[in-house]
């Protein structure tokens, strides 16, 4: 069963999308079969959404910036994990809210994903990191 570990480097709070590498991991390795794919961070994502139009993006970011603020926003004041900033408690939050995880089923080496889907890391931290994404494809 062949896997491999992608690594995707952020500059901030986004989407990152990575559905090329996926396209290209599978397609070396042809037939049927469930691509599994997982981030190894707890303060990081993973989504299948609309790739065609970056305004979906933007306003994915700003939606669970507004539902979960920085720990030194006044609502968060309950808050006590912030040894790494005001995003680091936020950023576990979000990731708790969205998928780790994702399946996405394969045919004759292609991904069967939707016209306009496409696969993302979602950063919740503010400065740049590197993301481990291990792809898996089972038969």
């Amino acid at each position: 069963m062949p896997q491999t570990i992608l690594t995707i480097a952020t500059s901030g709070q986004g989407l990152y999308e990575f559905t090329e590498e996926a396209r290209r991991f599978v397609s070396g390795h042809g037939g049927e079969g469930l691509l599994t794919l997982f981030v190894r961070h707890t303060s990081c994502s993973l989504l299948i959404q609309e790739n065609a139009d970056p305004s979906v993006q933007d306003d994915l970011t700003r939606f669970l910036r507004r539902l979960v603020p920085p720990a030194d926003d006044p609502s968060m004041r309950w808050v006590t994990h912030d040894s790494e900033g005001p995003d680091d408690m936020p950023a576990h939050i979000k990731a708790a809210l969205t998928p780790v995880s994702l399946s996405v089923p394969v045919n004759d080496g292609r991904l069967l994903l939707g016209t306009w889907q496409g696969i993302y890391l979602f950063e919740h931290r503010d400065r740049p990191h590197r993301r481990s994404v291990v792809l898996h494809l089972s038969p």
